[in-house]
């Protein structure tokens, strides 16, 4: 790819903007706390007014892009793992014990969390006009999610219902739940709590076919995603059967924003993207 070009110049790419908050508690904390009575400072560090949470510009560059009828979506969740500070083996062991031995303190940080997103919501959704929210959701590995949906729904769910409840009463059509490897047996969970939209990066292809996902979900749950993104490593004739089989009877259901399940790694040959992406357009537009 040429230095004096941009994507933006060679494709055409509808215009898509985040708004990615500082989520984590500020200052980090020098340990995660592991007793409900160790949570009071992890509340005190999840102030949603905290002017570093958002660029000082955020404002401003998103109520152009509503003006300009761009698309704005809004990350307003990290996730169970995350959350709860999971960034190394130690903290996911410790937290794996506490969903057992103290699954009071789990519900309770988890709440605390949802209420820091609550407000933060708020702020976002007083200036701005947000057409998706993201929940981010990494929970698990190719053999599945690490705990099981009953947990899921009993101590992870009910701290996101308030969140989701302010989305929509601002308007908030979208709630995508954008997950990893393969979280499929989740996904009958979050439908009933409210979201309607699953973006899956980088998954188990044989758990999260999305034309599986179709025939199972409806269009009750939309989908972003969806083609392998592995297929770019290999020949044209297997970019061509991976776009020309999933993509046209998606859109032809609706519902669907096609799009690689993962991120455009180094060792993509360029060629190999640009004829990707025009064949993505041909099969869009056909």
């Amino acid at each position: 790819m040429s230095a004096d070009r941009t994507l933006y110049q060679m494709f055409p790419i509808d215009r898509r903007h985040e708004i990615a908050p500082e989520l984590e508690p500020r200052p980090s904390p020098e340990s995660w706390p592991d007793s409900i009575s160790e949570l009071t400072e992890l509340r005190q560090k999840l102030d949603p007014d905290d002017p570093g949470r958002l660029p000082s510009d955020w404002i401003e560059g998103m109520r152009a892009a509503n003006a300009r009828g761009d698309v704005v979506m809004f990350r307003v969740h990290r996730g169970f793992f995350q959350s709860l500070g999971v960034f190394d083996w130690d903290r996911f062991e410790e937290l794996m014990y506490l969903l057992i031995d103290d699954p009071a303190f789990v519900q309770e940080a988890m709440a605390i969390v949802g209420d820091f997103s609550v407000r933060l919501a708020k702020r976002v959704l007083k200036e701005v006009r947000v057409d998706a929210a993201i929940f981010s959701e990494p929970i698990g590995g190719n053999s599945g999610p690490l705990i099981s949906p009953q947990m899921y729904e009993e101590l992870v769910l009910p701290s996101y219902e308030p969140v989701l409840s302010v989305l929509r009463q601002h308007g908030v059509e979208t709630i995508i739940f954008r997950t990893y490897a393969n979280a499929r047996v989740l996904v009958p969970s979050v439908l009933k709590w409210g979201f309607n939209c699953l973006w899956a990066c980088e998954v188990n292809l044989e758990a999260m076919d999305y034309h599986d996902l179709r025939r199972e979900f409806g269009r009750e749950l939309r989908l972003i995603g969806g083609i392998d993104v592995d297929v770019l490593r290999h020949d044209k004739e297997t970019i061509r059967r991976e776009v020309e089989e999933k993509v046209p009877p998606l859109l032809a259901d609706g519902g669907y924003v096609p799009l690689a399940d993962g991120r455009i790694r180094a060792e993509v040959p360029f060629e190999n993207y640009v004829y990707y992406r025009g064949l993505l357009e041909e099969v869009i537009h056909s």
